[in-house]
């Protein structure tokens, strides 16, 4: 009897392990679905454009952690932007990473609204920093463009385009992120299955 009741507390489940790597997946394509949608930010500058892929990735971020959210930026990166060769998953990927990592890690302290807030703010303020020193290694291997061309580029494009991003991604996360969260977020893991008490009480 005793060995059955062992045997009743040790059963565990990994139900929603399975869950997550699905609900990951459903994130990476509609992360790769809504990475169509390329809106310029900038008059003139046809090159930059905005998508809002990074929000799927954030709402990962904050249901799973950072780690999920940085495998679901990069499969999102690499599925979307193969077509634009080596360098633009890489520097979409940084993209990603700069901004889901910090968040997911502040979050994951103390999930509150206020948290929250914090998380998107400090990940911008992170983003906006690495993209701006990515493009000045990156793009000009990738376009053949002189590093001084693209410093000259940093107050007039990058750093607007990149601060209008992180603003507009944070935003549209705060937005869906309570009512995506209640349908994808994974019941906790039981470490015991419930034994009812047996024990009967003196009359």
């Amino acid at each position: 009897m005793s060995g059955a009741l062992n045997d009743a507390r040790s059963v565990n489940t990994n139900r929603w392990e399975t869950r997550q790597m699905v609900t990951m997946a459903i994130l990476v394509a509609l992360g790769v679905l809504i990475s169509f949608i390329d809106i310029p930010l900038i008059p003139g500058v046809d090159w930059l454009k905005y998508d809002p892929s990074s929000v799927a990735m954030l709402v990962g971020t904050f249901v799973f952690g950072p780690l999920a959210g940085a495998v679901i930026g990069t499969l999102i990166a690499l599925i979307h932007w193969s077509s634009a060769g080596i360098w633009g998953v890489v520097m979409n990927i940084i993209a990603m990473l700069a901004m889901g990592l910090p968040a997911g890690l502040i979050y994951r302290r103390n999930k509150t609204f206020r948290t929250a807030v914090i998380a998107l703010a400090v990940a911008s303020v992170v983003m906006v920093a690495v993209n701006l020193l990515a493009n000045l290694v990156v793009t000009p291997i990738y376009t053949g463009m002189p590093v001084e061309a693209v410093i000259g580029l940093i107050m007039p494009v990058l750093l607007p385009f990149n601060v209008i991003k992180a603003i507009l991604n944070s935003v549209l996360t705060l937005l869906v992120y309570k009512s995506i969260s209640r349908v994808i977020r994974p019941e906790r893991k039981q470490s015991a299955c419930p034994v009812p008490d047996t024990t009967e009480r003196a009359s």
